[in-house]
């Protein structure tokens, strides 16, 4: 694994408007960088990525299949209580899952160490399918990567192939999002189009649109039936709106599932720890109540079980505190051991690795001069050395 500085193409800025790659920081600052690229070997992709992210994501469905039988779990969760029977039922019936994307340390050398795993409702997948892709073929093609590199990224096929198992037969599908958030109406956009290519109708709806008909079923604003729903919006809001109490009879498939709210929080890493400890690809965690925690000793990372990008996460060291921007998350935390995300070129680096249904997909990289990823963190592409 090697950080390699390069020109970027002149015109990438055009290209990336031209496939509507419009998000940049709520700063104006840039969030695309291709100054640098990230080289790998395909040994490290298929050992040291790969693999880890089929065996944790394989982790957490067993997980899930003891969470769903304990309300103790359900409780260390924070399942609203109203709310278990739903999200365990939609794990017996074995409601499909789209995607997720695992957050990884890894240095090219280390085994890869498990941050959280954004298990319901990750963004920056345009830029991980489409314009890394792009940005690859194009720099091939001027000779600035070399001939026959390749890249680890198979997230636009395989999430419209995955479209197509979920809905075999077609159909109308709304897609959901705060219609407000460029980034997330960007990202939903995008799956839209997919969804096109694996032959469904979507029909976007903003969140705050849907309503509820006289007969307790989710309604668009045209009072069109909401059968079929991908939503970004995340399940822990979700599970304790004023809209959750007729979820259980609403007849309506939703992506992400509800089972995926027990894995889209922290919770889940001391959880993976307790059942796991010592795996190479997991850090040691303990929940913020358990004793067990004072083992970390004064260095750790503290993070909020609902919180995203980076968000109220903060890097204890003794007396002294590296915080992530404050939106608010409190609540119930986890402690994780401290591991800093490798330096390259004085660049803190983290690694998503994509699965789509239960299948390693691709990675993204991002970059920071803080050691706690941001909404602010830059997008850096990479490429498989020939």
């Amino acid at each position: 694994m090697q950080r390699i500085p390069l020109d970027p193409r002149p015109d990438w800025q055009a290209r990336a408007d031209a496939v509507g790659f419009t998000w940049s920081h709520e700063s104006g600052e840039r969030y695309w960088d291709e100054s640098a690229a990230y080289a790998f070997t395909l040994e490290q992709i298929e050992q040291d990525l790969e693999a880890p992210t089929e065996e944790l994501h394989q982790m957490c469905l067993d997980l899930v299949d003891e969470a769903v039988q304990s309300e103790r779990l359900m409780g260390l969760l924070e399942i609203p209580e109203p709310m278990r029977d739903y999200v365990a039922d939609s794990w017996k019936r074995n409601e499909p899952s789209l995607y997720g994307r695992f957050d990884f340390a890894y240095d090219g050398q280390s085994p890869a160490k498990l941050y959280e795993y954004n298990a319901d409702t990750p963004t920056s997948i345009f830029e991980t399918a489409v314009f890394q892709w792009l940005w690859l073929e194009d720099r091939m093609a001027d000779g600035a990567v070399p001939q026959g590199a390749d890249q680890f990224n198979s997230l636009h096929e395989k999430l419209v192939d995955r479209f197509r198992a979920i809905f075999p037969d077609g159909g109308f599908v709304h897609f959901s999002s705060d219609d407000t958030v460029v980034e997330d109406r960007q990202t939903v956009r995008f799956l839209e189009d997919l969804a096109k290519q694996a032959g469904l109708d979507p029909k976007f709806i903003a969140i705050d649109q849907i309503g509820l008909n006289a007969d307790g079923r989710f309604v668009d604003d045209e009072n069109w039936l909401i059968q079929a729903m991908f939503k970004l919006y995340p399940w822990e809001q979700m599970l304790r709106d004023d809209y959750a109490e007729p979820l259980p009879n609403a007849e309506i498939t939703v992506l992400e599932p509800a089972w995926k709210s027990l894995l889209s929080n922290k919770g889940i890493l001391p959880l993976l720890w307790e059942r796991h400890a010592g795996h190479p690809n997991l850090l040691e965690s303990y929940f913020e109540s358990d004793p067990a925690h004072e083992k970390l000793g004064e260095a750790y990372v503290r993070k909020p079980l609902f919180s995203r990008e980076g968000a109220n996460v903060s890097i204890v060291e003794g007396l002294a505190r590296e915080e992530g921007h404050d939106q608010g998350y409190d609540g119930a935390a986890i402690r994780q051991a401290l591991h800093a995300p490798p330096q390259f070129d004085g660049q803190y680096v983290i690694i998503g690795s994509w699965v789509v249904g239960t299948e390693p997909a691709g990675i993204s990289l991002r970059e920071d001069l803080g050691r706690i990823t941001r909404n602010t963190s830059r997008f850096v592409p990479h490429f498989i050395r020939p």
